[in-house]
């Protein structure tokens, strides 16, 4: 069975974005940026991968699921991960290129059938609403803490939700102050 794992960028206080979106606070330039590159080159989108030169396979995703905000980012591409399968969670009515699927009904049954299928991990890019919908089936958290207090903003998870409890797996210390960790559900 494949796992559903919310990797994302946070700040310190919880924040994954400002109140209107912006995440770019948590984007940190240096060696974390490289080991991320290096290790998980498929979470960078297409024009970034681009840009920086990242010609690598896939290491631990082959699926994203991201939610309309998230995949509706200013100046987002239509298709932000060609080299994923890639699935959007909107309630409402959303335009996307054939290659993009939008999950508008039974989002946990088809998360489900996902995890289901044969293959590497599934990446739960974002946002907070969705992770609080799905966070039953988050078999494991990948926060990438960045050195920034962000006050207010979109938390982790965007509704109330039930205590639940995860293990520590792994933590990583960047020279640029970025934390990376790592944590897997005990339920």
């Amino acid at each position: 069975m494949r796992r559903l794992e919310y990797l994302v960028a946070t700040s310190i206080d919880g924040f994954i974005a400002r109140e209107d979106g912006d995440f770019t606070p948590l984007l940190v330039a240096g060696d974390s940026l490289q080991t991320l590159a290096e290790e998980l080159p498929e979470t960078f989108p297409a024009q970034a991968r681009r840009t920086l030169g990242i010609d690598a396979p896939n290491r631990r995703y082959d699926t994203v699921l991201m939610g309309a905000a998230t995949y509706q980012v200013p100046g987002g591409m239509p298709s932000p991960y060609p080299h994923l399968r890639q699935y959007v969670a909107c309630r409402s009515g959303l335009d996307t290129p054939d290659d993009v699927p939008v999950i508008s009904a039974d989002l946990l049954g088809r998360v489900r059938a996902l995890k289901a299928e044969d293959g590497l991990s599934i990446w739960l890019c974002g946002g907070s609403t969705l992770a609080a919908a799905l966070l039953s089936e988050i078999d494991t958290l990948f926060l990438k803490v960045s050195p920034v207090v962000l006050g207010r903003g979109l938390p982790l998870f965007a509704a109330e939700v039930p205590t639940t409890r995860f293990a520590s797996t792994a933590v990583r210390t960047f020279a640029n102050g970025v934390v990376f960790a790592e944590y897997h559900g005990v339920g």
